[in-house]
C-alpha cells in the first residue's frame, strides 16, 4: 500500500515518484476522483488501474474492499485532494487495517500544509503539535482551546475560511490577545498570503472576510515554573496568582497542578491562613 502526497497548490510541486506510483498502481483510491482525473491530466499521465472513491462518507464501508485488494497482492495507491493522506484526510482506517494484517505500508513524501505553514510562520519550530480542525460549535471550540491554553509547543490548526474570524477570536479569548500567530492562506498558490501578528490584530484583519485554504499557526504558552509542594510555597504561589488578577478558585487549581498535589491540599492551606 502506498500513501502518496499530492500538491497543495502548484502541480509542479508534485513529488517525482507520484506519477510513477499512479501509473503502476492496480488500484488508485482518491478522495475525489474528479480532482484525481484533473491531476492526471496536469501530470500528463494515465493511470491504467481501477479508480475508486475513498472519502469521509464511504471510508468505513470501502476500507474492507481495499484491504481485500491488498491481501490479494494488488498495489493500492491512496491520494487525497491535497497533501499527505491520513493527516486530517481519509487514510487512517486503511493504514490501520493494513498494519493489522501485516500488509506493508509506505509513502511518497511530498507537500504538506502543516509543515509549509510552520516553516513560513516565523514562529518557533523546534517543537510543535498539529491540532487539525477545531470543533465547529462555539462551546466545544472554547473548551478545546481552554485545554490548549497551557500548551508550550507551537500549535498548527486547519480552518475553514468562513470560520477563521471566529476561530481567531476564540483563540484570543483562550490564549490572550497578545499571543503571536500567523494566518497562512492559499499556500503555494497564486494568491498565497501569510499574515503575522498578535491574535487580537489577526481577529481585526479577518473581520473583512477570509478566502481560500487556511492554516493557522499559534505560538505556545510561555513555560511556567514549577511550584514547590511545601506549605509556604503553595500559599505564596496562590497569593501571587491572585495579585495578578486570577480568581482564587482558578489559582488554587493551577497551583495544585504545577506542584503535583491534590487541589484539596492547596485549598485547605489557603483557607487556614
Amino acid at each position: 500500500m502506498v500513501l502518496a502526497a499530492t500538491p497543495i497548490g502548484r502541480v509542479d510541486d508534485a513529488p517525482p515518484r507520484l506519477a510513477a506510483e499512479l501509473v503502476r498502481a492496480d488500484v488508485v483510491a482518491a478522495e475525489d476522483t474528479r480532482r484525481l482525473t484533473r491531476l492526471l491530466r496536469e501530470l500528463e499521465i494515465e493511470a491504467p488501474g481501477r479508480l475508486v472513491s475513498y472519502f469521509e462518507g464511504n471510508e468505513a464501508a470501502r476500507t474492507p474492499v481495499l484491504l481485500e485488494a491488498l491481501l490479494a497482492g494488488e498495489r493500492v495507491v491512496l491520494v487525497t485532494d491535497a497533501g499527505m493522506p491520513s493527516v486530517s484526510d481519509p487514510g487512517y482506517r486503511l493504514v490501520a487495517a493494513a498494519v493489522e494484517h501485516d500488509v506493508p505500508v509506505t509513502a511518497v513524501p511530498g507537500p504538506s500544509a502543516v509543515l509549509t505553514a510552520l516553516a513560513v510562520s516565523g514562529l518557533p519550530v523546534d517543537r510543535f503539535c498539529f491540532e487539525g480542525f477545531l470543533p465547529r460549535k462555539a462551546g466545544e471550540r472554547g473548551r478545546r482551546l481552554g485545554v490548549l491554553a497551557a500548551e508550550e509547543r507551537t500549535m498548527v490548526f486547519f480552518e475553514a475560511p468562513h470560520r477563521t474570524e471566529a476561530a481567531l477570536a476564540a483563540m484570543a479569548e483562550a490564549f490572550g490577545g497578545d499571543r503571536r500567530a500567523a494566518v497562512c492562506r492559499e499556500l503555494t498558490k497564486t494568491h498565497e498570503e501569510v499574515v503575522r501578528g498578535p491574535l487580537a490584530d489577526l481577529v481585526a484583519w479577518a473581520a473583512d472576510g477570509v478566502r481560500g485554504e487556511v492554516t493557522l499557526v499559534v505560538t505556545g504558552a510561555e513555560p511556567v515554573a514549577a511550584v514547590g509542594d511545601d506549605p509556604d510555597s503553595l500559599r505564596a504561589a496562590v497569593a501571587e496568582a491572585e495579585a495578578a488578577g486570577t480568581p482564587r478558585k482558578d489559582a488554587i487549581r493551577e497551583v495544585a497542578r504545577l506542584a503535583g498535589v491534590p487541589k484539596r491540599v492547596v485549598y485547605d492551606l489557603v483557607h487556614q491562613s
